[in-house]
């Protein structure tokens, strides 16, 4: 019985070091695999926050609606729809994609009118999965920006 209880220490410090093993090896991985920082303007976005704020408060009022979808192509297509539910013709209508995972991808698309409040582009995104539109619409001497998630399967 006395033996057992002089292992007890060397089981402990055992136990400790598996704990600290698995620790370092996340850690390890976590770092490896950033992708990169998450935002490019922190500070300087910070000292802008009322301006970002009352440009937020100015497109919310205008009411526009924006939705995306992707076709079984891989092409997003943007649909626009003002307050009052009609379309917003003639718009003119930008984005660049990113990759929200994984390794970091990014392309410019440029979308045209294929319809009254559809817009749609050429390109379609490179690889399957989830897509990130940064999305810029001007119609009538307004610009509003939008962010939408699209997914490719």
């Amino acid at each position: 019985m006395r033996l057992s209880w002089n292992l007890f220490p060397w089981a402990i410090g055992a136990g400790m070091a598996v704990v600290v093993a698995v620790n370092v090896g996340m850690a390890v991985s976590a770092i490896g695999t950033f992708p990169g920082k998450a935002g490019r303007d922190g500070f300087d976005l910070s000292n802008r926050y009322n301006l970002i704020m009352d440009r937020a408060r100015d497109q919310a009022a205008l009411g526009w609606k924006v939705g995306v979808a992707v076709d079984g192509d891989g092409h997003p297509a943007v649909t626009l729809t003002a307050a009052d539910g009609g379309a917003l013709a003639h718009a003119e209508v930008r984005a660049t994609a990113r990759r929200p995972v994984g390794d970091p991808e990014e392309m410019s698309l440029v979308f045209v009118a294929a319809g009254d409040e559809r817009y749609v582009t050429g390109q379609a995104l490179p690889a399957k999965g989830q897509w990130d539109l940064l999305l810029t619409v001007a119609h009538e001497n307004r610009t509003i920006l939008a962010t939408r998630r699209a997914i490719v399967r």
